[in-house]
């Protein structure tokens, strides 16, 4: 018998079992793939680690405000000290593992996260072999084999051994036939469930095919369904981090899983058919997605912008800036001298169109962006006028990389039931969570971030439950 079953190889599984067995604790993890360097989220991430984009070493008094300011009161008090508290000690330990990190600074140099070295490159494929993500994984593996631990490939988690109401230990697939894997603990590691379409359509869009998958295709929400069934609660549901990407990234392989379209949108307008805008584009590319994707048909929106907007910043904006990205990858845009040609080619309703600029440009010049419908924000993102032709109308599509919500967990990552009880023996770590994104924000904290952050907790909260038993 293990002292601890790790469900899920990516970052939150790895870093959870390569603490454990640091802390002495006999740990095995089953992953579902049976390539040696299966792919999986944290593989395929660009190493980015921060929370609400900024670094975690920040303060623990800053990463709360900044925790509580972005959520809006969404997130849960108790998990967001927690989390705040431990995020440099984290960052630390992990460096400790050996692993190289660099600073970078997305957006300002106020904000900046550190990033697994060497980087990924942004850019079109799969960009995996030797980035930081990788090179990572690799490390973590190793060291949880030299302090007794394993990976075993091959091994989907199909079902949890549930005694007197506590978890003791998995049922896995191997080879067509269950094999019981009991323990006195187990994590559920195996991420959100970005390619799990019935539940995409039960919490997210209403039509979950028309939504650009930017994830690996292995990450259903199993653990997440498994909990549930044996009474865990559910939490957080609802939105996703994702970005913008021209429609064409559904079946053009030049445009997945880049370039993102959010900074060139964040200056423009996203509109509807009918030509009239259906979301705040000035709060940013994810809450954006999340608004297309809500859409009845999430392959109908379409950017707006002008041609001071494609040649300047907005437009040349990286990582991976869209002029220049998209006329090389394939991805085609209407363009037109005036907007009721514009929107003849584009299939856009001619009147909505010019109404909905002359307005948005009225209230950019004369003040009245708040009474816009729905309102525009000028924060974090600067509005730019669409006034200069040739005007420009791109179509669009929701990518989504990561789910928000799952699991509801405790401080110590430990998975509850509907009013607050604990599921003895039962932990969540990583994406798997809920309790800390989503929101009337659609806040983001960091997806590795939760892994590394929850992963350490979940770790040493159960070798301390080990060395009691």
């Amino acid at each position: 018998m293990d002292d601890l079953v790790v469900m899920g190889g990516g970052f939150s599984g790895l870093v959870t079992a390569a603490r454990a067995a640091q802390l002495g604790v006999r740990v095995r993890v089953l992953e579902q793939s049976g390539e040696d360097r299966y792919l999986c989220n944290s593989r395929m991430s660009s190493g980015a680690s921060s929370i609400v984009g900024h670094a975690i070493d920040l303060p623990e008094e800053q990463l709360i405000e900044i925790m509580e300011r972005a959520s809006a009161g969404h997130a849960r008090p108790e998990l967001v000290r927690v989390y705040a508290a431990n995020a440099g000690r984290t960052l630390a330990w992990l460096r400790g593992e050996g692993i190289r990190f660099v600073k970078m600074y997305p957006t300002s140099k106020d904000r900046a996260s550190w990033i697994i070295a060497p980087p990924r490159r942004f850019k079109a494929g799969l960009d995996l072999e030797g980035r930081g993500p990788d090179i990572s994984m690799r490390l973590l593996e190793k060291k949880l084999g030299e302090r007794g631990g394993r990976v075993e490939r091959g091994r989907r988690v199909t079902s949890l051994i549930m005694e007197d109401g506590a978890c003791a230990g998995v049922i896995a697939e191997i080879e067509g036939k269950d094999v019981a894997y009991p323990a006195a603990s187990v994590v559920i590691a195996d991420g959100g469930f970005m390619a799990n379409l019935g539940m995409i359509g039960k919490y997210i869009s209403p039509a979950p095919d028309k939504l650009n998958i930017r994830s690996a295709l292995n990450v259903r929400g199993e653990g997440m369904l498994m909990a549930q069934a044996v009474g865990a609660e559910m939490a957080g549901l609802g939105e996703f981090y994702g970005h913008l990407q021209h429609r064409d990234a559904m079946r053009n392989e030049n445009l997945w899983p880049y370039p993102t379209l959010d900074a060139i949108a964040q200056a423009g307008i996203v509109v509807g058919p009918d030509g009239k805008r259906f979301t705040d584009e000035g709060r940013g590319g994810v809450p954006a997605t999340n608004a297309i994707a809500r859409l009845d048909d999430p392959l109908s929106a379409t950017l707006i912008v002008d041609q001071a907007i494609w040649d300047g910043e907005p437009g040349q904006a990286g990582p991976v800036a869209a002029k220049g990205f998209l006329e090389d990858a394939g991805g085609w845009r209407y363009s037109a001298d005036d907007l009721a040609g514009l929107a003849d080619k584009a299939g856009l309703a001619a009147d909505g169109l010019s109404e909905t600029i002359a307005a948005y440009n009225r209230a950019i010049s004369q003040g009245g962006l708040d009474q816009l419908n729905p309102p525009r924000t000028t924060k974090p993102f600067t509005p730019h006028p669409i006034a200069q032709g040739p005007f420009h109308a791109i179509p669009l599509c929701a990518g989504i990389t990561g789910t928000m919500g799952g699991l509801s967990i405790d401080v110590n990552a430990r998975v509850l039931r509907p009013g607050g009880a604990v599921i003895d023996g039962l932990y969540a770590v990583g994406t798997t969570t809920g309790g800390l994104e989503g929101g009337p924000n659609v806040t983001y904290m960091g997806g590795l971030a939760k892994a590394f952050i929850w992963g350490l907790l979940a770790a040493e909260h159960a070798a301390g439950r080990a060395q009691s038993r």
